[in-house]
Parts: structure tokens; C-alpha cells; sequence
């Protein structure tokens, strides 16, 4: 393993584990909702979905980069699903009525990530020649969604802490509502640029 290599991989790795995407902002969103301990089985959810997704493609990667049409037709599923899942944050109700309102948990969190535009390209990047961090082969590969894994779940419980920092200071119904408007919105905007062509 070079130490250049290893920077390379950090660089891309850092960023997109931490920067807004799906996962992130719904992990915000859930968090500003009903707290960070019962956001934590979305993240785990997250966690187990995102690292099953990343072997997958491990495995599949030749495969799946010569039918480019399976990835499109993933890609438009993803972006629907996001979307309904921002229309749900940005029409749940305020914390007054937070018993009623829908808990996710590791169920949600696996199945995202296989509609999760940002993961899959994630993968299918980290998985390309110049990412060959520990090797060209199948078991480097798996070791680069391990590597991923060690910044992915800090990433999201991150996120999931941030939305109960938000909540604290969006603390009247009306507040709410507007904090919950503001993340769908951001969340239905990922899903836009997911199914947009790039």
C-alpha cells in the first residue's frame, strides 16, 4: 500500500461519506424528528446496506459497467424513492405530535442504498484502476468498502447528531414545520440531481 495511493483514496472517500446525499440528509431530517438514539437503527441500516451494496458491486463491477441501462433504470427508481421519502419529511408533523409520526429503522436504511444514486456511483468509482489501493483483485476490493464503512457510519450518526442541533433551535411548531420543508426540499434535490444525466 503506497501512502500516495492511500491520500488519493481518503480524498475522494472523506468527502462524499460526509458531504449531502441521501443517506446524510435523511439521517438530519430523522434526527430533527425523533432524536439521535432513535435515528441510530436508520444509520445501522445505512451501514450494513451501504457495505452489502459496495461488495456487490465489487463483485459485478465489469458487469454492471457494460449494461450501462440496469445502472440508468436503478438510478430513476432511486430518485423516486428519495423523492417520496422527502415528501415525507417535509410533510411530517411537528414535534408536538412526534409519537405520530413515522419512525424509520434498519429495514429503510438497507433498501435505500440499493436505489441510493450517490452510493452506486460511489462504488462504481472506487472500484475503477486507479483506486486499486489493495490490489486488483476481488478481496482489495472488499477492503475498500470496509475502508469506507470506518468514515460511512461516523458520516451518518454525524448528520443524525446535527439534526437534533437543529431541532434545538427550530423549537416552536411553526419552526418545525419550515425545518421540515427546508429538508425535504434538500432531500428532493438530491433526488434531482441523481436522475438527472451528468
Amino acid at each position: 500500500m503506497s501512502s500516495t495511493g492511500l491520500l488519493a483514496v481518503l480524498i475522494f472517500v472523506i468527502p462524499m461519506c460526509f458531504t449531502p446525499g441521501p443517506n446524510n440528509l435523511l439521517c438530519a431530517a430523522h434526527g430533527s424528528q425523533h432524536g439521535f438514539r432513535n435515528t441510530i437503527p436508520l444509520t445501522l441500516g445505512m451501514a450494513i446496506g451501504w457495505s452489502t451494496l459496495g461488495i456487490f458491486v465489487a463483485i459485478a463491477a465489469d458487469y454492471i459497467e457494460k449494461n450501462e441501462e440496469i445502472f440508468r433504470i436503478l438510478t430513476y427508481f432511486g430518485a423516486l424513492y428519495i423523492s417520496y421519502l422527502a415528501y415525507k419529511i417535509a410533510t411530517a408533523r411537528t414535534i408536538e405530535y412526534e409519537q405520530n409520526t413515522e419512525l424509520l429503522g434498519i429495514k429503510t436504511g438497507i433498501l435505500l442504498q440499493l436505489v441510493n444514486g450517490k452510493a452506486w456511483i460511489h462504488f462504481l468509482v472506487l472500484m475503477a484502476i486507479p483506486f486499486t489501493l489493495f490490489g486488483p483483485g476481488l478481496v482489495g476490493k472488499i477492503a475498500l468498502v470496509f475502508l469506507n464503512l470506518f468514515f460511512g457510519l461516523p458520516a451518518v450518526l454525524a448528520w443524525s447528531y446535527f439534526g437534533t442541533i437543529l431541532r434545538g433551535f427550530f423549537n416552536t411548531p411553526n419552526k418545525v414545520k419550515w425545518l421540515n420543508y427546508s429538508l425535504g426540499i434538500s432531500l428532493f434535490g438530491v433526488a434531482l440531481w441523481i436522475a438527472l444525466p451528468h
